[in-house]
């Protein structure tokens, strides 16, 4: 393509680059002519934005002025940080001076990069806006400490996940990242390891601006510091390292143990923060709420608590210290009730999306239809409600519909008290309704599915799954009388037509014929095949989505074996 006589432009922009074109008339070009050499370096630049990966790294090998824009205009960096890496890295990182997003990934059971090779990121990307590392095990504190000393102004997102660093490195982080807004730490062991005083061991400050220790006496009673019976020296410190954390507005933490150790991380950006996000994390989440939570005012707007323990008293210390709160996520937390439901909607009046996983450990009190009828009459900004496992009654509905006229997305999952009355209700009543789910009703009918049909006037999208008396049929029909209407039907079931029926049971035969050559009687492999194709037939498998394309994947292949199977013994017979 004539690339060999083609410069790169991208120092300065003063060259021009122009077609040649060859031939009797303007219109004959000759092949070997590069018509990219007209278009500007950051057209070019965009064209390769919209490439795959590997396509762009082929470009790349084109020419130099190639290579040169597509060094310039990348924002992202995925790398595969395994320790070979290492030496090569500052010279990667220098071509690709102009990227904001760097990821580096590395399985645990490999050697990743090392502490050296970290430290020297910020040299040579000074537009670094989010950081990523996993599987990193051989990255420890001192790694972190030598990244965190060159202060990259920009750098505003970390994300660790399955790493080799505890406490020490990401105090030196907290304070030496002044820009820093978003943390998120999954599956640290180090970190979980952590003993003796592990109420202080993640307080933004354990490592000052200069990477010294401070004195212990500065935080070694965080209690004393929040009841204000620390000395003067300790409420200087703390107020120094609580100012260092502000700018801090996402905490996400994931798959952690001892929740005791971020009580102090989360007291000291509980200003600034806005954004929570605990999963998967053992401790007494409650205790870390009212520690870090007491006697204060947040700005908090969004919390997700996933599969922690947490109960009313949680619940209770967010609505006295989160009125601004707009999204609470709630999924299988496991001592919260109605009454604890009842304090946010007293207090946080302004939630706007409300998810509710219910779930009763050893069949204890969990949230029920009472917490969602106190939440449908106080929070009138509700726009969206994600109910599981809560069997809700047409008064909670009739809550909603009339005391949240802008609730546009509704989603009932896993219940049996959801039946076509509710859903003929939900019909006639939500009139701003734009989206409805209903998943694993069992209760819920064509009738019901018709009814919503019917009503509804904004519904603009219908998902039903798992709800055994929905048909196909009925689905088809609705979608032909709303033309506008997207309907989405997921039964959960398997179930394969004669033709379908007769292939498994063929290729199940015969894949029993060929166990069963060495054996003198074929009829009881037979008779095991049928009954096994029996079996299918009768047999409505209920599953979930990803199963469900699971055991259709194993079908088709059985089903492909007994068509190549068939031809194969026609042409020998």
């Amino acid at each position: 393509m004539g690339q060999s006589s083609s410069s790169c432009s991208c120092n300065n922009g003063h060259e021009i680059y122009r077609p040649i074109i060859i031939g009797k008339n303007s219109g004959d070009i000759d092949g070997d002519d590069d018509l990219t050499l007209s278009l500007p370096d950051e057209c070019l630049g965009s064209v390769f934005g919209k490439l795959g990966c590997l396509d762009r790294n082929s470009c790349s090998l084109v020419c130099k002025r190639w290579k040169c824009v597509d060094s310039k205009s990348r924002n992202r960096l995925v790398l595969l940080a395994r320790s070979e890496l290492s030496p090569c890295l500052p010279s990667l990182l220098s071509r690709f001076n102009t990227v904001s997003v760097l990821s580096l990934k590395c399985s645990r059971k490999l050697f990743s990069i090392d502490d050296a090779a970290l430290s020297r990121i910020p040299i040579f990307l000074p537009f670094l806006k989010k950081l990523k590392l996993k599987g990193c095990i051989h990255i420890s504190d001192d790694g972190l400490h030598a990244f965190s000393l060159h202060h990259p102004p920009l750098l505003t997102k970390l994300s660790f996940a399955s790493c080799g660093f505890g406490a020490k490195g990401l105090n030196s982080l907290l304070s030496n990242c002044p820009s820093l807004q978003d943390l998120t730490l999954k599956r640290l062991r180090k970190l979980d390891a952590t003993s003796s005083t592990p109420a202080s061991s993640l307080w933004p400050g354990a490592l000052n601006v200069d990477g010294g220790d401070v004195s212990n006496d500065h935080h070694n009673n965080i209690n004393a510091v929040v009841a204000g019976d620390a000395n003067k020296k300790e409420k200087d410190a703390h107020n120094y390292y609580y100012k260092r954390s502000l700018r801090l507005e996402r905490l996400c933490l994931k798959d952690l143990h001892n929740a005791r150790l971020f009580i102090p991380l989360i007291l000291s950006a509980s200003s600034s923060i806005k954004t929570l996000i605990v999963c998967r994390s053992s401790g007494n989440w409650d205790r870390v709420l009212e520690t870090s939570l007491h006697g204060k005012t947040t700005s908090i707007s969004e919390i997700q608590m996933e599969n922690v323990q947490m109960g009313d008293a949680g619940l209770l210390a967010i609505s006295s210290s989160c009125p601004d709160l707009q999204l609470l996520y709630l999924s299988r937390t496991t001592d919260c009730t109605d009454d604890g439901l009842s304090a946010i909607a007293n207090s946080c009046r302004k939630l706007r999306k409300l998810h509710i996983d219910a779930w009763s450990r050893f069949g204890s009190r969990t949230i029920g239809d009472e917490g969602v009828f106190s939440i449908a009459n106080k929070c009138s900004q509700l726009q969206e409600v994600v109910l599981m496992g809560i069997p809700i009654a047409i008064p909670s509905l009739n809550a909603l519909a009339s005391n949240c006229p802008g609730l546009e997305r509704l989603a009932l999952c896993n219940t049996d008290s959801v039946q076509d009355s509710e859903m003929a209700f939900i019909a006639a009543k939500f009139l701003a309704l734009k989206k409805l789910c209903i998943k694993n009703c069992p209760n819920v009918s064509k009738s019901g599915i018709e009814a919503v049909g019917r009503g509804c006037p904004n519904l603009v999208k219908l998902k039903v799954k798992r709800c055994k008396g929905v048909t196909q049929a009925m689905v088809s029909r609705l979608r032909f009388q709303r033309s506008s209407l997207v309907v989405s039907l997921d039964a959960g079931s398997m179930l394969f037509d004669s033709g379908g029926i007769s292939l498994l049971a063929s290729a199940v035969n015969e894949e029993e014929q060929g166990t069963a050559t060495a054996m003198t009687n074929t009829n009881s492999s037979r008779s095991a095949a049928a009954a096994a194709a029996t079996t299918v037939a009768a047999t409505h498998v209920i599953c979930s989505s990803r199963g469900a394309l699971l055991l259709r994947s194993k079908f088709e292949s059985a089903l492909q074996l007994g068509r190549r199977r068939r031809p194969t013994e026609d042409n020998a017979s």
